[in-house]
């Protein structure tokens, strides 16, 4: 008889799980099908962290995405994206807990380098802000030392959660895509060896591969969840202000959840 993996061990018996999102969208993304499917099971608790916006002016990168988005107002924008998150979660029998964090392409420096007012700020809010771009900052997979004070407050909340919560397992993403606010997340994540499982980030997955380099140092292997991927695609639909600009062409892809788990044994 094979050996079963951490996941399906869990599945065995009713004990909470706590997903941790990167972003207002990430847990659905990439972990719909599975969370589902677990919470007339179990209590499960999805803490998305990165779920505010900072104040005008903003980077391009920043203006880009809300143009994308087609709403012009950052903060309007997020309240919106908060909404969605909780209809859906609780559509799906899932608890939701936001954070309260910048997302990267807002996150501003505590004390902005060369800037003397405002109206430099105005000019060139790249020099105000910690990731003054996507390309070449946020998808670069470096995390800035400006974060590292962030990190621990997230660290600090998460072991609350989990002590909180007695949750048996803890979701995190893999940084499939090498976005920054996934990496940190998945930093919290691995800070419990003994609970955690990664999921591969979608869509981010669709184009890159994980990072073989951090699974080859933990020792984890690909775990693939295959049912309720119909119904998944409608939740992710629910998410009204990212679905267009994530998926262009109108189809959201019909693709297994891989999950990253210690090798059984």
């Amino acid at each position: 008889m094979p050996m079963q993996s951490r996941v399906e061990r869990s599945m065995a018996g009713d004990a909470p799980w706590l997903v941790l999102s990167p972003h207002l969208d990430d847990a659905v993304l990439s972990c719909g099908a599975l969370l589902e499917a677990q919470a007339r099971e179990r209590e499960i608790i999805v803490v998305t962290l990165f779920t505010e916006a900072q104040t005008a002016p903003h980077t391009r990168a920043a203006s880009s995405f809300l143009r994308q988005c087609t709403v012009a107002d950052a903060g309007e924008l997020f309240e919106a994206r908060k909404s969605e998150d909780l209809a859906v979660l609780e559509a799906m029998g899932v608890q939701a807990i936001h954070l309260g964090e910048a997302d990267a392409l807002f996150r501003r420096r505590r004390k902005p380098p060369m800037v003397g007012s405002s109206a430099w700020d105005r000019l060139f809010p790249e020099l105000t802000h910690r990731y003054p771009t996507y390309r070449f900052d946020i998808a670069m997979g470096r995390i800035a030392r400006g974060d590292q004070a962030l990190i621990r407050r997230l660290r600090t909340a998460v072991a609350g959660l989990m002590a909180q919560t007695q949750a048996e397992l803890l979701f995190c993403p893999a940084g499939v895509g090498k976005h920054v606010d996934h990496l940190i997340t998945r930093e919290l994540g691995c800070g419990h060896p003994g609970n955690v499982v990664m999921y591969s980030d979608f869509p981010y997955d669709l184009v890159a591969d994980p990072d073989q380099r951090h699974m080859s140092k933990t020792g984890f292997v690909p775990w693939i969840w295959d049912t309720g991927l119909d119904v998944k695609a409608g939740r992710i639909s629910q998410y009204a202000t990212q679905v267009d600009a994530l998926f262009p062409d109108g189809k959201i892809p019909r693709k297994p959840e891989t999950y990253f788990v210690p090798r059984p044994g």
